[in-house]
């Protein structure tokens, strides 16, 4: 198993916060329990998440880093998360933290451990209540949800905290309403389903990032829309129109220009995702090379190469 959050990442220590994300997301497709087929996929998810949840937070990170290169001050649990959690937490929200979380498992034991005055500083403790932190996730879905919405239903393992200010992970279930025109990378706030407050504290929220599933011939950016188009050769020689079907559906005519290129991009405008301000469609000519199977077709071919006697395509 990894030693820390970087190796469980797989990042290095000065990595950036986009690619720190970028190796969460990443990680996340492929140990997600719903489609994940590894044995450890749940154990493995849990670690990511709160490897995540930690170094994606800029006060978080700097005390993670000050504990890895400090390690004879502090200790870790079985599951990775370190004790000092909660009270690293607590400095996040404005207040002074101590890290003696090490101390505050043994002062469960009874007050013959620590003292009195021990027993009266983790009272006070216990009594401050925390607003839980906001967790992040992402979720890909096809491209026809971007002009027609869709309700999405996921599983999520959230960081939370128990009874005694320790880290555990919770399993939510949750119903996801996306509305029409969402632009790749825009994010849905699920009020209160973050991370659990601790000592009555309210809960975070919870933040999908909506992505879009790229396919050989479709992509996104944004609010446009990249879409491979194949055409004949005669189509882009000749300049002809053409019927095609947008990524919404809709079939619509398109003129091809004259001695149009492989690689050339026609754009149609706003008929990308279709938010406030759409996107455009941008489709991108491929043009398709027909075989010569038949005698007639080769003869075809034959007859082109003759009406091109000094067309060299090594030396375009």
């Amino acid at each position: 198993m990894p030693d820390n959050h970087y190796q469980t990442l797989g990042v290095a220590r000065d990595a950036s916060t986009d690619q720190i994300k970028k190796a969460y997301r990443k990680l996340a497709r492929k140990y997600h329990p719903d489609v994940s087929k590894e044995a450890d996929a749940e154990a493995r998810m849990q670690a990511i998440n709160v490897a995540y949840d930690t170094l994606s937070d800029a006060e978080k990170k700097k005390q993670y880093d000050f504990e890895l290169d400090h390690p004879q001050g502090f200790t870790s649990n079985a599951q990775g998360f370190d004790q000092s959690q909660f009270y690293r937490q607590a400095g996040s929200q404005g207040q002074s933290a101590d890290f003696s979380g090490f101390e505050d498992i043994f002062g469960r034991f009874g007050q013959g451990f620590g003292g009195a005055d021990y027993q009266y500083q983790r009272n006070q403790r216990q009594a401050q209540s925390f607003r839980g932190e906001d967790q992040h996730a992402s979720l890909e879905v096809d491209i026809d949800v971007a002009y027609h919405g869709a309700n999405q239903t996921i599983t999520l393992q959230i960081p939370s905290l128990n009874a005694y200010g320790e880290p555990e992970v919770q399993r939510k279930t949750l119903a996801v309403k996306i509305p029409a025109g969402m632009k790749s990378g825009q994010q849905i706030r699920l009020a209160g389903q973050g991370q659990s407050g601790y000592n009555g504290g309210a809960s975070g929220d919870l933040y999908i990032e909506i992505l879009y599933k790229h396919t050989e011939k479709l992509r996104v950016e944004g609010s446009d829309i990249y879409q491979q188009l194949n055409i004949s050769p005669w189509e882009a020689a000749l300049g002809q129109k053409i019927e095609i079907q947008t990524p919404d559906e809709k079939t619509l005519e398109l003129q091809i220009p004259k001695n149009a290129r492989e690689g050339q991009q026609l754009r149609l405008k706003d008929k990308g995702i279709p938010n406030k301000t759409p996107g455009h469609l941008y489709l991108i000519l491929n043009i398709v090379i027909p075989p010569a199977q038949t005698e007639q077709q080769q003869q075809a071919y034959s007859a082109f190469a003759e009406a091109f006697p000094s067309f060299n395509p090594r030396q375009s």
